[in-house]
């Protein structure tokens, strides 16, 4: 049973919007919390919460350096996992889309 209450834990902080969207931008790569509070329309401290959680659930990873605190996700199998939800969903779509000719 924990074992599903951590996978639980981490679908819960990958499916936020705005969590799910901190993540893609950093499968670019690791970014310091300056350069991901440009991508988004609301204050530091409510960004800081979102990655709070998604460190708490395993997802990221963060690194002092300097002034800064840097993020980057964890693990490459949350890549992957992300990777493979796009491409089932893109072929969902095709799909639909093939249904609606």
């Amino acid at each position: 049973m924990i074992i599903d209450d951590f996978q639980i834990k981490v679908f819960k902080a990958l499916g936020h919007p705005v969590r799910f969207a901190i993540v893609k931008k950093l499968l670019e790569g690791e970014r310091c919390v300056c350069q991901l509070q440009e991508d988004v329309d609301f204050s530091q401290s409510n960004l800081s919460q979102h990655l709070k959680i998604l460190k708490n659930s395993g997802v990221l990873s963060s690194e002092k350096k300097g002034l800064n605190v840097h993020y980057k996700i964890k693990r490459d199998e949350i890549i992957e996992v992300i990777r493979l939800v796009e491409s089932f969903v893109k072929k969902d779509i095709l799909e639909m889309a093939e249904g609606m000719k």
